[in-house]
């Protein structure tokens, strides 16, 4: 393996030796598997877990790490190509990718979606043109349509729920102040397909996933015995469901139209997760995101902190996953 930008390119066997990996390095540490080796982690958007997360997991395996958020404490990046250079940014890409990935020995990189134009981002415009810089092992942080560290993690957590292979996951909308990227709900969708799951997505009318997104998790549900299907029926949706996976994104009818995205989402406040709705999955259902989360505006505290709830697992398996990845990059 050498990157790791994509669980469909990487594939569903070197996925589940990843995860058996993960779970080996857990129970017997190796804290000098990756000594002497540097990871290079360089985020264009805020972060919390995957900063963290790749920090610590590095340094448990030895290794040593250096983080750059351009602007703070750095030059700000360009990413545009053929642009004069007379504004805020001091450097481009183009010089500045190529010196980071020299000093490491495998690179990080966080891009999200700029949310304007939905070709583009489908796409990978931005995330492509950084990557085509790198030379090293990468992997991708998140990006524009995908968060495979993400998934990874959550396809661990998964896992230790025992749940059978055709669990019946729901990836639900909920609410948030501001259109939110598709990377985590387009990643989580075809996780769930590629391992095999019942998988609905449940939003409301304007916030469908893109046709690319569903046509692709349909493909992997086909080749691993799981289905795919899309629906606005919040009380047939959840019926049965073992796992609700809530998450915010953005209108894609209005992508890139924040005033219309902002009505449209205005309408649908009641689709917070509360337990009113929780109750109508099954008795052993268990709740689902990638935090950070806003509470009781995406889901309500009663279920946020009920036992039902795994997110904080979810985030603690963000670092056994990457440590894997990076073992399987650097050993």
């Amino acid at each position: 393996m050498k990157r790791f930008t994509d669980l469909a390119e990487v594939g569903r066997e070197q996925v589940l030796e990843l995860l058996a990996l993960a779970r080996r390095l857990e129970a017997q540490p190796e804290p000098r598997a990756l000594a002497g080796k540097v990871l290079g982690l360089l985020f264009m958007n805020p972060s919390l877990r995957t900063l963290a997360s790749f920090q610590a997991g590095m340094a448990r395996l030895g290794g040593a790490s250096f983080v750059i958020t351009p602007g703070q404490g750095t030059w700000q990046l360009e990413t545009r190509e053929g642009v004069v250079m007379n504004g805020a940014a001091a450097e481009h890409i183009r010089e500045g990718l190529p010196t980071l990935a020299s000093y490491c020995d495998v690179m990080g990189i966080r891009a999200f979606a700029e949310g304007k134009d939905l070709a583009t981002d489908l796409a990978e415009t931005r995330f492509n043109a950084m990557a085509a810089l790198v030379q090293k092992p990468l992997i991708n942080l998140e990006s524009a349509m995908n968060h495979p560290c993400q998934a990874l993690a959550d396809w661990k957590s998964i896992d230790e729920l025992a749940l059978p292979q055709r669990a019946r996951l729901v990836l639900s909308w909920v609410p948030h102040p501001r259109a939110l990227p598709l990377a985590v709900p387009a990643a989580t969708v075809h996780m769930a397909a590629m391992r095999g799951m019942d998988v609905v997505v449940l939003r409301p009318e304007g916030f469908a996933l893109p046709a690319p997104v569903m046509d692709a998790a349909r493909s992997a549900a086909a080749a691993s015995g799981g289905s795919v299907q899309e629906t606005a029926d919040r009380a047939a949706a959840l019926a049965g469901a073992h796992i609700v996976y809530a998450k915010e994104w953005g209108s894609t009818t209005h992508y890139g139209d924040k005033a219309a995205d902002q009505r449209l989402r205005g309408a649908h406040q009641d689709w917070c997760l509360r337990n009113v709705s929780f109750a109508r999955s099954a008795a052993d259902c268990h709740l689902m995101h990638c935090l950070p989360v806003r509470r009781n505006c995406a889901i309500a505290d009663e279920v946020l902190d009920g036992p039902r709830s795994i997110v904080l697992r979810q985030a603690y398996n963000r670092m056994p996953a990457q440590m894997a990845v990076l073992h399987r990059l650097l050993s």
